[in-house]
């Protein structure tokens, strides 16, 4: 590619010798945009006022003397090939300028200059696709960038446009796996699409794929929480499932939004029936504003948020002589029975004891486990293998565990792989864990 970029160089300089003609000065109906004093801080002094320099003749139509800079200067520095790929996309060269890009960034992966500039030759080679890929790898650098973000704006609306089109067309026409194929393509252009998640999750219910379908009905009330239309549609969607907590849930948001709602009223009660439901006591209503969480409230979120799953599992309970006082005293029997958490030697549980990242992995590792042994599928999203902990060391008791937690998504890792295992767990954090986690449990 280097090699293709140099050859087009030496042969503009061939051509402009022989003809002896400069290039008009003519405004570029491209955008050029300037680097950024951050992107040529580490160029010398000189080099950088050159860049600039050139720079600003390109935009003003000067050509052949922003050219002439970039003779000068050495033919490998990115910005030099970044600015030959504008001049050759002025020139309406669209190889040669797709050469140049690619060179740069080859040369220097961030350049958003050479990003903007290579999606700018593919918009103008109709390649929409490929454009629209630069664009979005220069908002990944710049969020704001004022050419780039209308710019995928309009593919996006365009594409989505197409998209959902094509997916409506094969639906109606019984092409159904091809259909749900388009409708997961429209979201990659637009993931808050309401009308791919909502056709996505009244499809997924009809095939009884109801983690599918939940996910995209969650999606959709994540946007607009207060349609009721939908709430009903996904509460009944699980209670013809046999969904009963989710659908608890979700008739409960119904009740929320209209206290006088006797349809969500009776199935509230259908389903606490159903489940042998007893009301919880305030503590567990105060988990999610905890600042920290205490075994006995893991304990809780545990029986509570999985009571379906672990319903048929009703081990021989341990001998814990430390929590006859505790409000959540029949939850931690259950989660101590299973050995999801931990009984010490002396018999106690100590159930007011902070909860810490490392010690919730460790819980979720267990409880993957024993949810798997009852014959639940339950499927890692990333390969343990390829799990790295910067402040875990692999020999340590909890790196398994951690990996574990953070394979099944569960729980992740900061932008710098870092784990922070001995920070303790908010409630809000301990209840969204075990959502994920029942949302996984097939």
């Amino acid at each position: 590619m280097r090699k293709l970029a140099f050859g087009v160089v030496t042969a503009i300089f061939i051509l402009a010798a022989a003809a002896c003609i400069a290039p008009p000065a003519v405004v570029p109906t491209l955008h050029i945009e300037s680097p950024s004093p951050a992107s040529t801080a580490s160029l010398s002094l000189d080099d950088r006022i050159a860049i600039q320099d050139a720079w600003a003749l390109m935009t003003q139509g000067r050509l052949e003397k922003a050219q002439k800079i970039f003779a000068r200067l050495d033919q490998k520095n990115p910005f030099v090939l970044a600015g030959y790929g504008y001049l050759a996309s002025i020139a309406e060269d669209p190889a040669a300028a797709e050469a140049f890009f690619r060179a740069a960034l080859e040369a220097a992966p961030e350049l958003t200059v050479a990003i903007l500039g290579l999606g700018q030759v593919y918009d103008k080679s109709g390649k929409a696709d490929d454009a629209y890929k630069q664009y979005l790898e220069v908002l990944k650098r710049d969020p704001e960038n004022a050419f780039a973000k209308p710019a995928v704006d309009f593919y996006r609306e365009r594409k989505t446009g197409e998209i959902a089109a094509e997916a409506e067309r094969l639906i109606e026409a019984g092409e159904i796996e091809k259909g749900k194929e388009a409708w997961l393509r429209a979201l990659e252009y637009a993931p808050k699409l309401k009308k791919a998640h909502l056709a996505l999750a009244r499809q997924f219910a009809k095939e009884k794929n109801y983690n599918a379908s939940v996910f995209h009905w969650k999606a959709l009330l994540a946007e607009d929480a207060g349609n009721k239309g939908w709430l009903r549609e996904y509460a009944e969607m699980l209670f013809a499932g046999g969904q009963w907590s989710r659908s608890l849930d979700a008739y409960e948001q119904m009740l929320a939004l209209d206290p006088a709602d006797k349809t969500s009223k009776d199935r509230i009660d259908q389903i606490k029936n159903r489940l042998g439901f007893i009301e919880l006591p305030s503590q567990y209503d105060a988990i999610a504003s905890a600042e920290i969480v205490t075994k006995e409230d893991v304990a809780a979120i545990i029986a509570i948020r999985l009571r379906e799953a672990l319903a048929e599992l009703n081990p021989r309970p341990p001998v814990i002589i430390d929590i006859t006082t505790s409000w959540a005293q029949r939850f931690i029997v259950k989660a101590a029975s299973l050995e999801v958490m931990e009984v010490f030697a002396n018999h106690t549980f100590q159930p007011k004891k902070t909860v810490n990242r490392a010690e919730m992995a460790d819980i979720l590792s267990r409880l993957v486990k024993v949810l798997k042994d009852a014959g639940h599928k339950i499927y890692a999203q990333i390969p343990i293998s390829r799990i790295l902990v910067a402040d875990v060391p692999q020999e340590h008791y909890y790196f398994l565990p951690i990996a574990t937690a953070v394979s099944y998504r569960l729980m992740d890792l900061a932008p710098d792989r870092t784990f922070n295992p001995d920070r303790p767990v908010t409630g809000r954090e301990a209840l969204k864990i075990f959502e994920l986690l029942a949302d996984l449990v097939d």
